[in-house]
Order: structure tokens, then sequence, then C-alpha cells
């Protein structure tokens, strides 16, 4: 049998995720009685367990025995004195702290005095809730992800006055589970929320002042950086008022303006547009977007200016496509699109003029070294000029930075070439980081500062994104992928840009770009 030194589990709330809970906990063996506020909550739970389960069997992961046998697992009630008897209760009642308090306040009264009480707050001072009792060593916080049963990540919390022996208990019984678990500290929003929501946020706040669209930078995202989904598509999956609360609970504690929600999710929310579950949020569910159609047109003459990793990618870009690279100025007259690839602003500006003298009409001039605005102008035909950034070499998508001076058609035609090469094309404002280095860099020193503070390890930190949030790399390896100079580069351009003290690069960070040393 899992469990451990627990073997008679209570569960104090069963919806979506109290009744996950109890399944997982079921699922391990275990003894379970959960727990309702009132006879019609405690048959939505009951339908909830039913409604779990019964898409296991449909989907062959379950067969009909082991779910009666789980179900029979589980004992429903309305009366916290049948939790008498457990060794552990897990409660899953609505991000409130009063309300948790209260239940706890509860609990503390009918449970035994050796029994561990575990909230599965996503977001809340587990120290808020512990202080509230009369057994604060034995409080701890077992943040289980949604749905419990599917995702294998679960947040261990101890607060300062949890005693040891608790905190291994716990994390030993969600291992005998076949979950992931993560102990950490007690920080609001933990380590997957507190990563997790600074990204989301930064990303409405870049919807907000016109950096960038919805649409570009969802592909941006998961086109250029990997994920699974983008920040809009995935805050309307999680429900903005959710998103919200947690923001506001970091806030709360942190004050890192990166967590001070911002004016459009708050609005949103305002008016009732709270995502998928309403049928609008960023997106309206009626009529979501299709997908783009195919680019027409054969592949794009590019002339390609500048030696290094950057003009390589491009030029090998160009060559995939089946399209022809120009490298000398006497070639650049009949390009479609001339890329200054150099890597450096000064050698890049006069590349770029040599490339403006040469250039034939209805050429796009491209800069991958910004701010663009400083390179157009020098060419005397700053219309013509664009940024061009692709996040990634192996990945097909490709940043357009217009500035205040690129002309309509150029933009146009900038889209139009760069789909012809079978990328996706994205546009934005011509901004340190384009939009998704703008978007993962902060995020990743987020992390690097977690780590420098000792809050968590680098396992840990990206366990809790990889297995938490569906991320394909955790943020600790993909600095290293990406390298610690260049995050540190961006950071600061960022950083000067802005004036934002959250976009500075952290100490650590510093410290082993100085050093010549990943993190890891």
């Amino acid at each position: 049998m899992t469990g451990g030194s627990f073997s008679r589990v209570g569960v104090v709330g069963l919806g979506t995720m109290g009744a996950g809970i109890a399944e997982v906990l079921a699922r391990g063996g275990l003894a379970v009685v959960g727990i309702e506020i009132d006879r019609d909550a405690l048959e939505r739970g009951r339908g909830n367990l039913e409604s779990s389960t019964g898409r296991a069997v449909k989907r062959g992961r379950l067969t009909e025995d082991a779910q009666r046998e789980i179900l029979g697992r589980i004992e429903l009630s309305t009366d916290f004195a049948d939790l008498g008897d457990c060794d552990l209760v897990v409660e899953a009642v609505p991000e409130r702290l009063d309300l948790k308090r209260s239940v706890f306040a509860e609990l503390d009264r009918v449970c035994r005095d050796d029994a561990v009480l575990a909230t599965n707050t996503s977001s809340l001072s587990v120290t808020g809730i512990a202080v509230s009792t009369k057994r604060p060593t034995k409080i701890v916080g077992v943040h289980f992800f949604n749905p419990a049963p599917v995702m294998r990540l679960v947040e261990v919390i101890r607060s300062v006055l949890t005693e040891p022996e608790a905190v291994e208990r716990v994390a030993a019984l969600v291992a005998d589970l076949g979950k992931t678990p993560v102990t950490i500290g007690d920080r609001s929003g933990f380590v997957a929320n507190r990563l997790l929501f600074g990204y989301l946020n930064q990303a409405a706040g870049m919807l907000e002042s016109g950096h960038a669209t919805r649409d570009d930078i969802d592909a941006a995202m998961t086109k250029g950086a990997g994920l699974p989904m983008g920040p809009f598509t995935l805050m309307d999956l999680i429900g903005l008022d959710t998103c919200l609360e947690v923001l506001e609970a970091v806030y709360a504690e942190s004050r890192d303006r990166r967590h001070a929600p911002s004016p459009l999710l708050r609005e949103l929310v305002t008016a009732g547009l709270l995502g998928r579950k309403t049928g609008h949020g960023f997106y309206s569910y009626a009529e979501r977007p299709g997908a783009p159609e195919p680019a027409e047109g054969a592949a794009p003459v590019v002339g390609v200016l500048g030696v290094g990793a950057v003009a390589d990618a491009f030029a090998a870009l160009v060559d995939r496509a089946g399209g022809q690279v120009r490298t000398s100025a006497a070639g650049l007259g009949d390009c479609d699109l001339i890329v200054e690839a150099s890597g450096d602003a000064a050698a890049g500006r006069e590349l770029l003029a040599v490339a403006a003298q040469a250039a034939g009409q209805g050429a796009v001039l491209a800069s991958t070294s910004g701010p663009v605005i400083g390179q157009a102008v020098a060419t005397g035909r700053p219309g013509d000029v664009v940024g061009l950034h692709l996040p990634e070499a192996d990945r097909p998508l490709a940043e357009i930075a217009t500035t205040v001076l690129t002309s309509d058609e150029t933009a146009a035609r900038a889209v139009e070439l760069v789909r012809r090469l079978g990328l996706t094309a994205v546009r934005c404002r011509d901004r340190a980081g384009f939009i998704v280095d703008a978007l993962r860099f902060p995020y990743l020193n987020d992390a690097a500062a977690m780590l420098g503070a000792g809050y968590a390890d680098p396992d840990a930190i990206d366990a809790a994104m990889t297995l938490g949030c569906g991320y394909p790399t955790g943020p600790i390896a993909d600095l290293d992928r990406l390298g610690l100079d260049r995050a540190v580069t961006v950071l600061r351009a960022l950083y000067a840009e802005a004036r934002e003290p959250a976009l500075a690069p952290t100490p650590l960070l510093e410290e082993h770009v100085t050093a010549g040393r990943p993190l890891r």
C-alpha cells in the first residue's frame, strides 16, 4: 500500500482540484475522507470524482473494476468530525485566506494532535495559515497542479515553523503516489506560479502598450521559444480571475512591479471576461482565428552582410528555403531582402549604409542590431529599414521590428519575404528584446534570482516549470543553453530602456558571466 506513515487522509473541498487530489490518494491505495460544506456541494464533488475516473475508463487508462475500487476507498461526508481518525488532512477550498483560516481552525479542533494538516494553496502564505492554529509545527503546504491525477509536480512548502519530520513525511507520500515532490520555502507563488505569472503579466503589459498584437505575441512564444501555448491562450485557459488573484497575492508580499497586475487584465476581469470558462477573455471562443494561409511565391534573393554566427544562421535559412544568397556589395542590386548580420551596432550601421547605396528600389533593408531607428536614419532611406531577429536559429520564427519611419509597404513586404523563407513572421515595435527575448530573459532572470537567494536548487526550479507548467526545458537549463552572456546583454538593454529594477541582471548571472561558468 502507498502512503508510508499515512494510511487515512482527509480532503476538505471537492471542487475540481480537491476531487482530483482525493482521486490521486485513493489511486494510491489510501483510505480517503472527502468533506464538503453541504449535501449539494457533496453531490457535486461525487460527480467530479465519477466524471474524472469515468474519463480515464473511456480512454483505457482505468478498468471499470479499478474505478470501483478507487471510488470505494473514498468516504464522503459533510461532518468535519469524520476527519478525527485521519493521519493527514489536505485543505482544497477556494483561494481566500479568511476561508482557509476558518477551515484550519475547525481542523485544529477535530483532528488528532499528531495529525499533519496541509493546505493546497497556490499563492497564499502557508505561515499565515499556520499561525491561526495551535499546531503550526504540523502545517505544510502541498500544492498539486491541475488536473491533479495527470500533473506530476507537487510543491511541498515548509514554513519557518514547520517541523522537518512533517515536511519529510508529506514529501515521501507525494513520491509514493508517483508524483515528483519539490520542497521549498514559504514565498507567495512558490516556484512555478511566481515564475510563470511574472511572465504572463509582462505579456499583458506588452499587449497593452501596443508593442505587439495578441496573436503575434502568442505565435512568438510558441514558434520562437517552443512553449506549448502562448501567454494569452494560457491565461484564458487558467481563468483571468485566477491570474489576477495569484498576481495580487505575489505583489502584496514582494512589491515587485512585475507582479503588479496589468490594468488590462484587471479590466477584463471586472467586465466578467474570464477566459474559456465564460467564452471570452483575451480571445473570443466563438470565433478563434484560423491558421494563416501558406505563403506563395519563390524564395527571395537575400543579401547577407557580415560574418559570424548570426550571418551563418541567415545564410543557412535562405539556403534551406531554396533562395539565393548574396554576400558582397557588388551582388546586392537584385536582392529582395538585405540583412545586416554583423551582431555589432557600429559595424551594422556601416554595412547598412553600403546596402542602402547598392540596393534597388523595393528592397527591404534589415538590421539585426538595435536600436533599429539609429541604424535606419544612418542609411538615408529609413522607410525601407526594419529590424529582423531569429530568437533561435533552429525554430521557425522571425521577428520584424518596425520604427516610426518604416513605411507600411516595407513592413508588409518584410512579412511576405520572411514567410517565403518558410518562417512564421511576427511584428513588433523597435524595442529591446523584440518579443521573445523581452519576455523570456526577465523570466529567466527571476529564476536566477530565486537560485541566488537559496530559495530552491536548480533541479527544483527546472522541475517546477517542466512538470508543473509543461515547459520543454527548465529556466536554469535554458540559461545555460542560450548563454549567460546573451542573457546579461539582453537584460542590460531592457533595463537601460525601461529602468525597471527587476530587469537588471541578477548578481548571480553577472558573477557567473565574469567567471565564465554555467549555472550548473
